[in-house]
């Protein structure tokens, strides 16, 4: 019995490599998503200026994900996954000349698109020169930041008032603390409840008992697993595993499926060495999309365009959003080839950097 158990590891391990292998070389096997052919746009790189240049300097260190093979480098495969997805940057011209005379909204993922992926969830700090161009931008249009983070540590992350914030993949929401202005100058004003205070949207709000036992059990039941880190994300629990050695992960799944066996009313989703725990109603990032348009009054209106930066899988479900309104730009940021409902990409979050610069500077010009 051992034998046979060791040989069921062994494929299983074998089975996960394989898995990483194609994803790298851009077969997202766990994804369901389809290949989009989108139009092939060869486009000049806009000139980079010496602070542009000098922000990439300062910040590619910090910025990129070191735990992640940047294979693309060397694979053509990138080369022809970018014909498909066009580099924002390059695009940029062309992006904003589309864009004059629209009410631009934007919404950014936080961690790997305005922080790097690290090992410690807790570290993962977004830059000065970051949160500066993050705060430049807000002030020129209504920006929103959905994350899977709970709401209040993604906020206590960014450090910024003058935004929206969505925790827990757009399940806990709430209105910035200040009036928002519209592109086009217009104050847009924000709903309070009777005490003066902003009023929470929480559609998973009833889970919350079963999200607090389910956390309690799961971190007695995978503390003896070395790597494994628990995550309180308000309306979700998230299940890293970035430190958790190949041979042991499928313990931890196993511990993990486990515990939700008495919870059938959750999921269970992956995304970059993480697993997270969520309710299973139909709600995502795409949702909460739609919930801050319609918030601003703005979600029948035929003169706007949002704009989605992101990089994970729970991304495409807003990506996806902005495909069917026929609207706006969802970029993904990706340096290795990714099945991906995005029309455009960015390698990083130092090019995640230097678009929203060039974004607020150009609507200091343009207007």
């Amino acid at each position: 019995m051992n034998y046979i158990f060791l040989l069921l590891v062994t494929l299983k391990i074998f089975k996960r490599k394989l898995t990483q292998l194609q994803e790298i070389m851009g077969f997202q096997t766990s994804h369901t998503t389809k290949w989009m052919s989108q139009p092939i746009f060869k486009a000049k790189e806009d000139p980079i200026d010496v602070h542009e240049n000098s922000l990439i300097q300062r910040t590619a260190l910090n910025l990129i994900d070191h735990s992640e093979t940047n294979t693309n480098y060397i694979l053509s495969g990138y080369d022809s996954w970018v014909t498909r997805h066009p580099s924002a940057l390059k695009s940029f011209e062309r992006l904003m000349k589309a864009a004059i005379g629209k009410r631009i909204i934007i919404f950014l993922d936080y961690d790997g698109t305005l922080s790097p992926i690290v090992n410690d969830p807790e570290r993962a700090f977004m830059s000065d020169e970051m949160r500066a161009a993050v705060c430049e931008v807000a002030t020129y249009f209504p920006t929103a930041i959905i994350s899977g983070r709970s709401r209040d540590k993604v906020k206590d992350f960014v450090k910024l008032n003058n935004l929206y914030y969505a925790g827990s993949h757009g399940m806990d929401i709430m209105a910035p603390s200040m009036p928002v202005t519209s592109s086009a100058g217009e104050h847009i004003d924000i709903a309070i409840n009777k005490s003066g205070t902003e009023v929470p949207f929480q559609p998973a709000k009833k889970y919350l008992p079963a999200i607090r036992e389910i956390l309690r059990i799961l971190k007695i039941e995978v503390k003896e697993i070395k790597g494994a880190m628990i995550e309180d994300n308000g309306f979700c629990i998230s299940v890293h595993f970035r430190q958790v050695q190949d041979e042991d992960y499928d313990l931890l799944e196993m511990k993990v499926k486990s515990v939700l066996e008495n919870h059938p009313q959750f999921c269970l989703t992956e995304g970059k060495k993480v697993m997270e725990i969520r309710p299973s109603i139909k709600w995502n990032k795409g949702n909460a999309v739609e919930y801050f348009l319609d918030t601003l009054g703005l979600s029948s209106c035929n003169d706007i365009l949002p704009v989605y930066i992101g990089d994970d899988r729970t991304d495409e479900d807003a990506f996806k959003v902005i495909q069917s309104r026929e609207q706006g730009y969802p970029i993904i940021v990706s340096s290795i080839p990714r099945e991906t409902k995005a029309l455009y990409s960015l390698r990083d979050p130092s090019e995640v950097l230097i678009f929203l610069s060039r974004l607020a500077k150009w609507r200091k010009t343009a207007y």
